[in-house]
Parts: C-alpha cells; sequence; structure tokens
C-alpha cells in the first residue's frame, strides 16, 4: 500500500511541474485543479501499466499521449499547438531528469532503497519536478516565452513553415524517450547520448519558437 501511494504522489508531483513548465513556456493561464486532475489520471494509468503490467515502454508511450489528449480536450488547446507544447515540454524535463541521472548514477544514489522503497528514485523525481517548477517560474517572473500559441482551441490555425518545423521536431520526441529506458536498462555507458539528442532537440524547438514569435519566415 505505501508503495503505492508514494509512486501516486510523487507521478503526480512529476505530471504538475510538466504542466506547470509547459504553460509558462507558452503564456497560458494556469488551472490548478484540472492539473493535479490530469495529474492523478496519468499516476493511475502508470501504475497500472508500468508497475502492474511491468510494460514500461507502453506507459511512456500512453504518459506521451495522455499529455497530448489533456493540453488539446482539457485544456482547449488546439491539436495541432497541442502537438507542439507536448513535443518541447518532454523535450525539457526529460533532458532535465536525464541529467540528473547522468550525475546520481554514479555515486549510487539512484539505487537507494529503504525498506524496499526506492528512495533513489523519488529523489531524482523531486530534484526533477523542483527544477521544472523554478525553471518555470523563473520564466514566468521574467516575462519571457513564446506567446504565438492561442489559449482557445477554434482560433483560425495560421501554419507557416517554422511552425510546420516544430510540429515535425514532436515526432521523434518518443522514439528518444524509447530510447533512454532501452539504454538505461542495457547500455547505460552510452547514457550520455540520450541528454545530448534531448539538448539538440530543445534548441531546435527554442529555436524555431524564437523565430515563430518575432513573426519570421522563410
Amino acid at each position: 500500500m505505501l508503495d503505492f501511494v508514494l509512486f501516486i504522489l510523487f507521478s503526480v508531483l512529476e505530471s504538475t511541474a510538466l504542466f506547470y513548465l509547459a504553460f509558462k513556456i507558452f503564456k497560458i493561464d494556469l488551472y490548478p485543479k484540472e492539473i493535479v486532475f490530469a495529474g492523478l489520471i496519468m499516476a493511475f494509468f502508470s501504475y497500472e501499466v508500468r508497475i502492474e503490467s511491468g510494460m514500461a515502454e507502453i506507459d511512456v508511450f500512453t504518459q506521451y499521449l495522455l499529455v497530448f489528449c489533456f493540453i488539446w480536450m482539457l485544456f482547449r488547446i488546439h491539436v495541432f499547438y497541442a502537438a507542439i507544447m507536448t513535443g518541447m515540454v518532454y523535450q525539457f524535463y526529460m533532458l532535465i531528469q536525464s541529467l540528473l541521472y547522468l550525475l546520481m548514477k554514479p555515486i549510487g544514489v539512484i539505487g537507494l532503497e529503504f525498506h524496499s522503497v526506492t528512495i533513489g528514485v523519488y529523489l531524482m523525481q523531486t530534484l526533477s519536478a523542483l527544477t521544472a517548477f523554478s525553471i518555470g517560474r523563473f520564466i514566468g517572473k521574467r516575462r519571457k516565452g513564446f506567446d504565438f500559441i492561442p489559449d482557445k482551441p477554434e482560433v483560425k490555425l495560421a501554419i507557416n513553415c517554422h511552425k510546420k518545423i516544430l510540429f515535425a521536431l514532436s515526432l521523434p520526441s518518443i522514439l528518444i524517450i524509447f530510447l533512454m529506458i532501452y539504454l538505461s536498462e542495457n547500455f547505460s555507458q552510452f547514457f550520455i547520448i540520450i541528454p545530448i539528442c534531448y539538448a539538440v532537440l530543445l534548441f531546435g524547438y527554442l529555436n524555431f519558437s524564437f523565430k515563430t514569435n518575432r513573426g519570421d519566415d522563410f
């Protein structure tokens, strides 16, 4: 029972941090109750798929899909922009988490357990969430971020070349997350490749987002 409660608690913490970061990056109003509700749904799905069924790869896909669906249907962002938001925030969050993993793995923190409770993993989740919250708060305080994504689904869609590229960058996101799981389980010595991939994709997102925000086009 304790494992279940802790899993749900820390999963909701991470999901909340991810949505918070996404909305701050794109200057969209926060809906705390809806964010927690979405986090609970994602946590229960994750527990059933990852823990009960032992299918971590499927869990990665379902979590990515749930974030996309919640941004689209619960928070009412146009489906095209929801794909961009999901791709960017996932790259950002997974970059944070993969860097923390690289820092914590050599010193043995990840494997820490106490009475069968995986303290190391929960610590990494907590640090990842706190980092995401801090970055989101910094973006909000400094009035940074992008405002080219409207917060209403019925807006007329004006797609330029930069937005098409942003949409295309969303496609490999889930594949890199699968690669992260595979490398961490089988070839941990090559795990450094993962944050590099995340950083390259995130640079592409940020570069074309700045250009889109300025109204540049090819």
